[in-house]
């Protein structure tokens, strides 16, 4: 949020440096995350003068430039050659003398001494665009004749200096949204922290000069959903003129970065600006029926806004309404045929209070972030909104003419009431963490617009004014004691308190990080995706449950409605997203949370009703190395990702073999494996199902792998790590080359060799698989390297072959495996 310190100043009688009110701010809980000095035209017109043309003559080298001599005030007469075609003898003209700056180009423009075709030239004559004070280049600028030879154009044109403070602005403060917000912050910091320097007062404008001139344009306020719009006040001014504000007007919007357009909406702009309470102004005579009707409309109904969309409305959108259709999305967004325009004559002023959650969900639906809905969303004063009515009109009267031509309208069947808060002593002392005396806590009170009603010796009773919303509780009251009192004022305690924590084992981030580092190190990027995603996801997929869906019931969009059930689609997006970037090679993996509403066949009820678990999803297309002069590119493939989640397993010490594994081909995977422990599924991998990566309009292929890792942490739970020294005796390899079917697979020959020897055998590895000229139709080739090791003694040739012999017949029973 942007606030101008010389608008500031309106509000409070100080002159203290910028950046010690930056400092004062941030005390109080307004952050000032940035200060920065602005004019309202860059460069401030320094090195600019007004100056007189006293000759004007046909350059004699060009037909287009002519050669003059200008007054700038002095007794200085400067030759300046100049190309534009309007320039002549007695011209008030604004002149940018040599050493001038200007910004109105791409780049910063410096005015030097030059000849121009033979002629010396030592300024430069500037139209209205060059110099930042509109857009037109059809010529020189040319000023009226009472214009002050050698007056700075600073001066002439009156350009003002200011310094705009950014601040961050929290959620909770809804009552700071303001210039009059901040100012009343301030006044209250430096009346408590110096309450003999600033006897300081917030200053208002008054409106005590608002009075009904006529009757002759009265319009009718019907309010039909009182729950969402609490209070709603109008007023119509009739005869207006639709003109250019005044520069005080256009130097303050364009201090705060708002572009000024015409009166009446730089009036309703710099009304919420300077009390934090947005305002809208109809034309009058576009309200059909003469009658204003706040209700929501039918979903489904077409809307246009003002920015030329249509939209479809949602069916809780409450719409400001004619007699026949809408004219405006309440609090967000006006709409394009009910508004201000230069042919509007007479118009009808709406100052409303409006349900904050009904505005923050039809801002979220549409997508619309306007200055009106931060505030309604937030929480306006629904008291406050007869003084901006009346503000409203008296600077209509004032800027655009005009009479005030009905009566006010004012709909307020349930007043909203200051609440009542008891606070305690000894409380404020103790969330605040030192002692705080009586009389300071009720100044500060004082200070911050809160009334106190009773007092006692244990604490207060106090009033909360309706303008600070988010203050309900004893704590928000004792916040706000602190805010003023300040943060910096807190002194730290001369102990140090601490207690022992128990880390349950496994250490959950210790074994996420030891797999993220090697995933990492190993040339895989980390990814982190929302875990909010489309419910579109499971009525497109067969294998997402939509009765698990756990629903979101305020979502910021209809693509972020529920929590994800599985981490594969957010990880498509993110390959998609790099795709269309022509980053095709890709090798990626995401720890994250999936979550689930369990269901329960029998319909009893249960005691958790989500289930959200753990898991660690890895993605890889495209080619998984560099290109490069010593080697090929390699595409990623089944066994590419399956080494890495072997790599992974083994890493934590976790022994493959105690998976049960069987191959898959389902809706997700055109070919996989799955990994069981104990009757559930532990690890998937395998080739996506190209209908599954077609949806996200992926066209190569790619490989998936999931863990469940709650279950992998329950796995090493009871897994118990133990080391051994380095052997003292040799290993021994020996190979087997077998004739299987084409249904054996090495895993299950691998784990029939473990089987038949527990003690010696260390490793089993397939090195080659074969299949075509002389091997028998359903049949393949393996050759299987062994690794054999006795810890305590060196292994002879004839235990060595009566073991390999012993699993080559265990083999030849089991699988039906010949030797080649």
């Amino acid at each position: 949020m942007k606030i101008s310190y010389n608008w500031l100043k309106e509000h409070v009688q100080i002159d203290l440096k910028p950046e010690k009110v930056s400092e004062i701010l941030t005390d109080t809980g307004l952050e000032v995350e940035s200060l920065e000095k602005i004019e309202t035209i860059k460069g401030g017109l320094k090195g600019i003068v007004i100056g007189e043309v006293k000759t004007c003559e046909k350059h004699p080298d060009a037909n287009k430039l002519s050669v003059t001599t200008v007054d700038v005030g002095g007794g200085k007469i400067l030759p300046v050659v100049c190309g534009a075609p309007n320039v002549a003898t007695g011209q008030k003209v604004v002149v940018a003398t040599v050493g001038t700056v200007l910004y109105s180009g791409v780049k910063p423009f410096e005015i030097k001494k030059a000849k121009i075709r033979g002629e010396v030239s030592e300024g430069m004559i500037c139209a209205e665009d060059e110099l930042g004070l509109g857009e037109s280049h059809d010529g020189i600028m040319v000023l009226d004749k009472d214009a002050e030879i050698g007056m700075a154009a600073h001066d002439h044109f009156n350009i003002e200096e200011d310094h705009v403070f950014e601040i961050g602005l929290t959620p909770n403060r809804n009552d700071a949204m303001s210039h009059l917000g901040v100012a009343r912050d301030l006044i209250a910091a430096l009346n408590f922290h110096n309450p003999n320097q600033y006897p300081l007062k917030l200053h208002t404008a008054c409106t005590k000069g608002f009075k009904i001139e006529n009757h002759n344009f009265p319009i009718n306020v019907i309010v039909e959903d009182t729950e969402a719009c609490p209070r709603y006040s109008g007023v119509t001014v009739s005869n207006v003129e639709v003109k250019e504000s005044p520069d005080w007007l256009k130097n303050r919007l364009l201090a705060i970065g708002l572009r000024p357009i015409n009166n009446l909406v730089d009036i309703s702009n710099y009304i919420l600006h300077e009390t934090g309470h947005p305002t809208h102004f109809f034309d009058a005579d576009k309200i059909k029926g003469g009658k204003v009707v706040i209700k929501k409309m039918a979903k489904g109904t077409k809307f246009v806004t003002l920015d030329e969309v249509e939209r479809e409305l949602s069916g809780n959108d409450l719409m400001i309404c004619n007699s026949e259709e809408g004219m405006c999305m309440a609090g967000v967004f006006g709409g394009l045929h009910s508004g201000v325009t230069e042919t509007t004559k007479n118009i009808f002023i709406e100052s409303a209070y409006f349900n904050p959650r009904t505005i923050r969900k039809t801002a979220k639906y549409h997508g619309l972030n306007t200055d009106s809905s931060f505030r309604f969303e937030r929480g306006t004063d629904p008291n406050a909104t007869l003084y901006v009515m009346h503000r409203a009109a008296l600077m209509v009267k004032e800027l655009a003419g005009g009479e005030i031509s009905s009566e006010v309208q004012d709909v307020y069947p349930n007043p909203i009431k200051p609440w009542k808060v008891e606070i305690s002593f000894a409380n404020i002392d103790r969330l605040i963490g030192q002692k705080i005396e009586p009389d300071q806590v009720k100044d500060i009170l004082i200070y911050v617009g809160i009334e106190i009603l009773n007092e006692t010796n244990e604490g207060l009773t106090v009033e909360i004014p309706t303008f600070k919303s988010d203050v309900t509780r004893e704590a928000d009251v004792i916040e706000e004691i602190l805010r003023i009192y300040g943060y910096n004022n807190i002194g730290f305690p001369d102990q140090l308190r601490a207690s022992l924590s128990f880390i349950e084992k496994p250490d959950r981030e210790q074994v996420q990080e030891l797999a993220s580092h090697y995933l990492s190190n190993n040339g895989f990027a980390e990814i982190m995706n929302n875990s909010l995603t489309k419910a579109a996801y499971s009525e497109k997929f067969n294998f997402i449950d939509q009765q698990k869906n756990v629903t979101i019931f305020n979502p910021l969009s209809i693509d972020l409605g529920v929590m994800r059930q599985t981490i594969l689609f957010s990880g498509l997006e993110s390959i998609i997203y790099n795709l269309n970037r022509k980053n095709s090679d890709l090798k990626l993996y995401e720890f994250g949370k999936t979550y689930a509403q369990i269901t329960n066949p029998k319909g009893e009820d249960v005691t958790d009703k989500y289930l959200e678990e753990k898991h660690l999803s890895i993605f890889v297309t495209g080619n998984v190395n560099k290109e490069s002069w010593y080697h090929d590119q390699k595409q990623g493939n089944i066994y590419f990702i399956k080494s890495y989640v072997y790599s992974i397993l083994k890493k934590l010490k976790i022994d493959d073999r105690m998976f049960k594994s069987s191959n898959i081909s389902n809706d997700i995977f055109e070919y996989g494996l799955q990994m069981d422990w104990n009757g559930k599924k532990i690890i998937e991998l395998g080739k996506l199902n190209h209908n599954l990566t077609g949806a996200f309009e992926i066209r190569q292929p790619v490989f998936w792998a999931d863990f469940n890792w709650n279950m992998i942490l329950d796995i090493l739970k009871n897994h118990k790590i133990s080391y051994k020294p380095v052997p003292k005796f040799p290993e021994v390899r020996r190979d087997l080359a077998l004739m299987v079917d084409n249904t054996v697979e090495f895993g299950e020959l691998k784990k029939i060799a473990f089987n038949a020897e527990k003690k010696l055998l260390k490793e089993v590895n397939l090195f080659d698989v074969y299949e075509g000229n002389k091997i028998d139709a359903g049949k393949k080739s393996y050759a299987l390297s062994f690794i054999l090791q006795d810890e305590n003694k060196t292994l002879t040739d004839k235990i060595i072959d009566k073991t390999m012999n012993r699993i080559a017949g265990i083999y030849k029973h089991k699988t039906g495996a010949t030797l080649r």
